[in-house]
């Protein structure tokens, strides 16, 4: 989408409704290099961003050609064993333990057996994300993508894709709507719901407007946090939707907030994944 088809749509929504919030955030996130789609009509028989059917959570379409791309030495029977172990279904982990598997196939690379052309087994790892050099990767917000879970269709309010891969997680509420709302009635719906979305997951962004928080999908409401200040320490703070996504989301910081400042601790009864608060971000850079 172009930005005056974004400010379009800005235009036709209610000022205090989530959707202005979504088209608003939008605008931001173009102003911020991300390429932007609205996917409330993609239909499933002839989708727009390269889907068979909406259950599919990772884009295909902007997944492989990256791939080959950061792996222009590879073959392609290697990539697409990358793809394979990318998408494969891990319905039978618990969610946070198939986020992990794919989180370190994401900052690590995949790795991959193959044979090659003269029937010789190979193992190679395919790179996912180029994290030296960030404007080498693909970045995607989509508003209202549809995927098809247990109990129907979900719609997410954006969702942003690295190289196709949905790592970005941001839910709205109405400005008179407390925040803890988008935590209790969407996020938890959507661990129930749709879990494979949130196996790519990096970062959790919870906002309307006015108030705006960060975490993991492991994060009890309490351990998401305000992330106040966008480049330094010395900055005055600001709670808002507009500094939480500049402070988080310009291509840089996302990249380096990604591989960087998230840790799995195992613990009694299970596995935490914690992301690091905006004061230790700026204290550790």
């Amino acid at each position: 989408m172009t930005k005056e088809e974004i400010q379009h749509l800005l235009d036709q929504s209610n000022p205090q409704s989530e959707e202005a919030l979504e088209f608003s955030s939008m605008l931001q996130f173009h102003d911020l290099g991300w390429q932007c789609e609205y996917a409330l009509h993609e239909e499933e028989n002839s989708s727009f961003l390269g889907r068979k059917d909406f259950t599919e959570v990772v884009l295909d379409e902007y997944l492989r050609p990256k791939l080959k791309d950061l792996n222009s030495d590879e073959p392609d029977q290697a990539i697409e064993k990358a793809i394979e172990f990318l998408k494969s279904d891990r319905s039978v982990k618990q969610t946070v333990n198939a986020n992990r598997e794919i989180y370190q196939a994401i900052k690590g690379g995949v790795k991959v057996t193959y044979l090659d052309d003269n029937g010789q087994q190979q193992t190679d790892r395919i790179q996912v994300v180029d994290w030296k050099r960030p404007s080498n990767n693909h970045f995607l917000i989509v508003s209202q993508f549809q995927i098809k879970g247990s109990m129907g269709l979900k719609r997410p309010d954006l969702i942003g894709f690295l190289n196709g891969l949905p790592v970005l997680f941001i839910e709205y509420k109405a400005s008179h709507v407390s925040v803890k709302h988008a935590f209790d009635d969407n996020l938890t719906d959507y661990k129930d719901k749709i879990p494979n979305l949130l196996w790519y997951n990096a970062l959790c962004i919870l906002s309307n407007g006015i108030d705006a928080k960060i975490g993991s999908i492991t994060a009890g409401w309490e351990h998401f946090a305000d992330w106040k200040k966008i480049s330094a320490e010395s900055e005055p703070g600001v709670i808002d939707l507009n500094t939480i996504i500049s402070g988080t989301c310009e291509h840089q910081r996302f990249m380096d907030i990604i591989e960087n400042f998230i840790v799995y601790l195992d613990i009694q009864g299970g596995v935490a994944k914690i992301v690091s608060k905006n004061h230790q971000y700026l204290g550790v850079n």
